[in-house]
């Protein structure tokens, strides 16, 4: 498969598919969609996120090459929302390398904070900063008081993720 010419030929679910399955957990076939998903034209940069974080989400270890260049992305405010959202969308998956831990953390925290973000990006987001808790509890004042001001404005999707996090944290006994 030409995965430049599959991402070009259509956008669908199914075709995302076809191209997770054909890459499987083949780093080198991983790369090549890395490559068109930092390189390629605007559509094929976009097109290319869904099946990027399928991929990671099936095999997380693809995605550590990658780092440095995923949270250099998450800092431009230029970025097509499909990309946002399938990068938050892979961060759930993985084991995030502590050296990017506090520049995703930061991300998460402007997301859900941030009104105009994408509700899927704000979901996302809460998951991540969710799975921050087990190692930083003390980030919990933080999330609960965005969770808190947001409450009102926000959409059902939003207070179902905020609902999780509220029940991780009294799980683990931060309330």
């Amino acid at each position: 498969m030409n995965i430049k010419a599959a991402l070009e030929k259509e956008h669908s679910k199914i075709q995302a598919g076809k191209i997770t399955k054909f890459i499987g957990a083949d780093a080198k076939r991983f790369a090549e969609l890395m490559r068109l998903f930092f390189e390629g034209e605007y559509r094929v940069i976009q097109r290319a996120a869904w099946p990027m974080s399928n991929c990671v989400k099936n095999h997380p270890s693809l995605i550590k090459p990658y780092f440095k260049k995923i949270v250099g992305l998450l800092k431009r405010t230029d970025l097509h929302p499909a990309v946002e959202r399938n990068i938050m969308r892979l961060l759930q998956y993985v084991e995030i390398p502590k050296r990017w831990q506090g520049d995703i953390m930061n991300h998460c925290f402007e997301s859900i904070a941030d009104p105009k973000a994408a509700i899927a990006v704000k979901a996302f987001s809460l998951r991540v900063l969710e799975i921050f808790l087990k190692t930083y509890p003390g980030i919990f004042p933080e999330i609960k008081l965005i969770i808190e001001e947001r409450w009102d404005k926000e959409t059902p999707a939003f207070r179902s993720r905020a609902k999780q996090v509220l029940k991780t944290a009294a799980r683990q006994k931060l309330q």
